[in-house]
């Protein structure tokens, strides 16, 4: 395994390049140190520290203003997608009807397809047939088959398709606690799907597990890259390692801290270039963001729809290559054409009506966000590093840490939100007193099952689960 020390692994922040000419030159320049001195004169007497800074669960202190000297020794120029596609999440489990709803999205819509093949037995060309090769497509199987993923590589060898498969075998681990077969039959089963050749994109990493199971955005991003670390060891002086000519797969849960979420996803492309430097692979990735389930509910559920939205501007902002939007009432309804249609049609009206796609790189330059994404990068490097340390994130994960160090991350914020810290409008604060819970046509809360397991699965929590239990 590679071993990562401060020494030898740095996120390189280079000084920016300054402007030959600015509109500003006829003013005095006002230091950071003279707007602070004038708050504190305004404050009479109260303590600056207290009264204007903010602590965030990061452990990030967020100060009451952000000026050029915060952008001093950082780069802020690194690697951003130039455009984004909007994307519609279809799961599959049978071809034809799949087929038919993805026809039907790309007439309204839709730029890119993610499909989510829930059996084996799916009829991969009927599946794709009559799709546009020129539409991006997205693959995710609840099952491991090198045998389907070779019709797939043929299908798309066949058919010119632009095709992202996710393959992580890691995440089924930590979400289930199981493997798919077993350790050793799992990883041959990755290195015969490595060898699959016409595949945009091969390995994955999802992160929106850590996310929504309550996870800090340091924690997300640590375990993310510490987490691509185990492929990238598992690959090393292979020769069918995927990474040196494919992209890897970010998949990312995007919560409602909307200047975070757009310094999280910024910072994650910061710290995989990184790390695929010391690897010598490709070092740019592609990131496909979509909300996150944790804050969403069903009480005030139309607010939900607001949620998503600005879940997808930070998503934007941040940087994703692929948004796929979740619909308003996808906690608690089965998949219907209103909600369907409504996600969508979100992400149409800020790409074609709000125009957040003629700006590439839109934040870059904000002193806010610069500051919060070389903060995140820093604290998520040096967390990583300690897993390292600690043997590399399977091992801790199966001695238990990961699952620890999350619960107590998704305590605090559950607190937070209990105290009212954090809100969610219409649930904790601003309540409906006539509030009517919808008809659930799924199960909203967490189901105990019990079944033999090799680790301690991690478990994804909305935070509004105990208030919504006792409305019932």
């Amino acid at each position: 395994m590679k071993k990562f020390t401060s020494s030898n692994m740095k996120i390189a922040f280079l000084k920016p390049q300054k402007m030959t000419k600015s509109l500003f030159d006829s003013f005095d320049g006002v230091s950071a140190k003279q707007w602070k001195q004038k708050i504190q004169f305004d404050l009479k007497g109260a303590d600056y520290n207290e009264a204007l800074i903010f602590k965030s669960l990061e452990g990030i202190d967020i100060k009451p203003f952000y000026n050029q000297e915060d952008l001093t020794e950082i780069d802020h120029s690194h690697f951003h997608t130039t455009s984004w596609k909007n994307a519609i999440k279809i799961e599959v489990s049978i071809a034809e009807e799949g087929n038919q709803k993805a026809i039907e999205a790309v007439g309204k819509g839709a730029e890119s397809l993610f499909f989510v093949i829930e059996q084996e037995d799916i009829n991969i060309n009927i599946l794709l047939q009559n799709l546009d090769s020129k539409t991006p497509i997205y693959i995710e199987t609840k099952f491991l088959s090198p045998t389907y993923i070779s019709k797939l590589n043929d299908l798309c060898q066949a058919n010119s398709f632009t095709l992202y498969l996710f393959t992580d075998i890691i995440n089924h681990l930590a979400e289930t606690g199981n493997w798919f077969s077993t350790l050793k039959e799992d990883h041959e089963s990755l290195n015969a799907i490595a060898k699959s050749s016409q595949l945009k994109s091969i390995i994955s990493v999802d992160i929106s597990l850590y996310q929504n199971a309550g996870a800090t955005m340091v924690q997300q991003l640590a375990y993310a890259i510490s987490h691509a670390n185990e492929y990238l060891n598992h690959f090393t002086n292979s020769d069918t390692n995927p990474l040196t000519h494919n992209k890897i797969v970010f998949k990312v849960a995007v919560g409602g801290n909307y200047f975070f979420e757009i310094a999280k996803l910024k910072a994650l492309r910061m710290l995989w270039s990184t790390l695929a430097t010391e690897y010598q692979v490709t070092n740019e990735c592609h990131i496909i963001a979509y909300p996150s389930n944790r804050n969403k509910t069903i009480l005030d559920y139309n607010v939900n729809m607001l949620r998503t939205t600005t879940e997808c501007m930070s998503s934007i902002l941040g940087g994703a290559d692929t948004i796929y939007n979740l619909p308003y009432d996808n906690i608690y309804n089965l998949e219907n054409d209103f909600g369907t249609r409504i996600s969508l049609n979100q992400l149409l009206i800020l790409k074609n009506e709000s125009y957040f796609d003629l700006v590439a790189n839109a934040s870059s330059g904000s002193y806010y966000i610069e500051n919060i994404t070389h903060q995140l990068a820093e604290k998520a490097l040096s967390l990583f590093k300690n897993i390292e340390k600690g043997g590399g994130f399977l091992s801790q994960l199966k001695s238990g840490v990961i699952q620890k160090k999350i619960k107590e991350s998704a305590q605090k914020e559950q607190e937070l939100f209990d105290k009212e810290k954090i809100v969610l409008t219409g649930v904790n604060k601003y309540k409906n007193a006539e509030e009517v819970i919808p008809t659930l046509q799924k199960s909203v809360f967490q189901q105990k099952k019990v079944r033999k397991v090799l680790l301690e699965p991690l478990i994804k929590q909305r935070l509004s689960e105990i208030m919504e239990k006792k409305m019932q």
